[in-house]
């Protein structure tokens, strides 16, 4: 899936991002740029769980492609 996450805009936000995503999968798959602001996860956990957790780090996200 895509997310796109405004508050993201550097490398370290895509550190703590990263470092997010991996606290509810640690196998998670995953591409930043925090260039155009978004993430591709390749995912075991839910939609809601990254959502949940990126809000809980700072970094709310939206969901722009792979539903």
């Amino acid at each position: 899936m895509e997310l796109r996450i405004e508050g993201m805009t550097c490398g370290g936000c895509a550190k703590s991002v990263t470092k997010a995503i991996q606290s509810v999968d640690p196998d998670a798959r995953i591409e930043t740029n925090p260039a155009a602001r978004t993430v591709k996860v390749e995912t075991s956990a839910s939609q809601s769980d990254l959502q949940q957790v990126l809000e809980e780090a700072g970094y709310p996200a939206h969901v722009t492609e792979g539903v």
